[in-house]
């Protein structure tokens, strides 16, 4: 049976060189960051390498860095940091946003009253920038803005350049999760007005359980998670040394390979649309993931004309065939509610239709994706 791995927004596989160079990190710098000694003098230079690798490709200081457990607790720490210590009384987000964020959000309005106002989407689950203006004029309160530059679900693309502007002009604070963008991305912080950003490995073929926050110098943030004075007092907890090196050495990767994978990657994501549209009649597409000018190149998230009884059997149909894909965020699959993201903009008629998330690197062909709309054609023809 083929195995074929269609679900890269989930996680991605990790690197050959990745996993080499951890393997060795692990043995042989395993003493505690922490301690004086050479053992930990040379796990701590290693950290301190990885830092400035990190901040030299976000253009950004060294010292704004701070790693931590994924993308997450990123989007934790600033979110908390702000209404907390930086006097953030009202969040201004959207309801497509991941649920690292809105969850918190919805956290911190039960915790501390702050008010939460959301964002209007367009027809295609677009912020409506106009609308984010007009909430950022209509109160004198505190305000954070947090958009995500990279939709998880449908690969929307936001203008974080331009978003970032806007909260500067208001005097708002802006948090951004990109997670889904940093690795896929030339980013440069240095020009782009965001405040807080989060970023998780495992979305460039790098190891889980490791990430970092972006902190702008001088906001003022403070620590989620108390104990020792590690990340210069502001992320307590050993450091994860195999796993840092190990994203280290992926965003190298990433970064390097950027231009001719992005290629690669496109025209992948462009010849299975062109197949789809072929070989099935009225199959439609989520959001802008059919314009790679307003969608990441990294995903398609696909409606299908299929009726509401057996699109229950469609994913369990695809996995049988050996291929692995999603129906939204992998945070939210022991859920039966569907999708957040389809239900804040997607009319009634296509939400009873099943909607899919197939997703793409550099490890995928264009013969899988023969094989999948194959298996799909058939499955809608049976």
């Amino acid at each position: 049976m083929n195995k074929i791995y269609f679900d890269n927004a989930a996680t991605t596989q990790m690197r050959e060189e990745v996993i080499e160079r951890m393997t060795l990190v692990m043995k042989d710098f395993y003493g505690n960051p922490s301690s004086i000694h050479s053992y930990g003098r040379s796990s701590k230079t290693l950290i301190e390498n990885a830092r400035k690798t990190v901040s030299g490709f976000l253009k950004v200081a060294a010292s704004e860095i701070i790693f931590t457990s994924g993308g997450t607790e990123a989007d934790n720490l600033a979110l908390n940091s702000a209404v907390r210590d930086l006097g953030v009384k009202r969040i201004i987000t959207s309801k497509i946003e991941h649920h690292a964020v809105l969850y918190t959000v919805d956290q911190l309005k039960q915790c501390f009253q702050i008010k939460v106002e959301y964002v209007r989407l367009d027809e295609k689950g677009s912020i409506d920038l106009i609308h984010l203006e007009d909430l950022l004029n209509s109160s004198e309160e505190k305000t954070l803005v947090s958009l995500m530059q990279v939709n998880n679900e449908i690969g929307n693309l936001l203008d974080v350049k331009l978003v970032g502007e806007l909260c500067k002009k208001n005097k708002a604070i802006f948090h951004c999760d990109m997670v889904q963008s940093i690795g896929h991305y030339d980013l440069d912080l240095s020009k782009i007005p965001v405040d807080f950003a989060a970023v998780s490995a495992h979305k460039f073929h790098g190891p889980k359980g490791v990430g970092f926050a972006f902190v702008r110098k001088n906001s003022g943030l403070k620590p989620l998670i108390f104990g020792g004075e590690q990340e210069r007092g502001q992320r307590a907890g050993t450091e994860s040394v195999h796993n840092i090196i190990g994203m280290e050495e992926a965003l190298k990767i990433a970064i390097k390979n950027l231009k001719e994978e992005k290629q690669y990657i496109t025209s992948l994501k462009n010849y299975f649309i062109e197949r789809l549209e072929a070989q099935i009649p009225n199959v439609k597409f989520n959001g802008h993931c059919r314009d790679n000018n307003k969608s990441t190149y990294t995903l398609v998230n696909v409606c299908l004309p299929v009726s509401q009884e057996k699109a229950l059997m469609l994913l369990f149909q695809l996995d049988l065939k050996g291929i692995a894909c999603s129906k939204g965020s992998a945070c939210q699959s022991g859920s039966d509610k569907g999708s957040h993201v389809l239900n804040a903009f997607l009319g009634e008629d296509d939400l009873k239709k099943p909607s899919l998330r197939f997703s793409f690197s550099v490890y995928n062909t264009k013969e899988e994706i023969d094989y999948l709309v194959t298996v799909l054609r058939e499955f809608i023809e049976s």
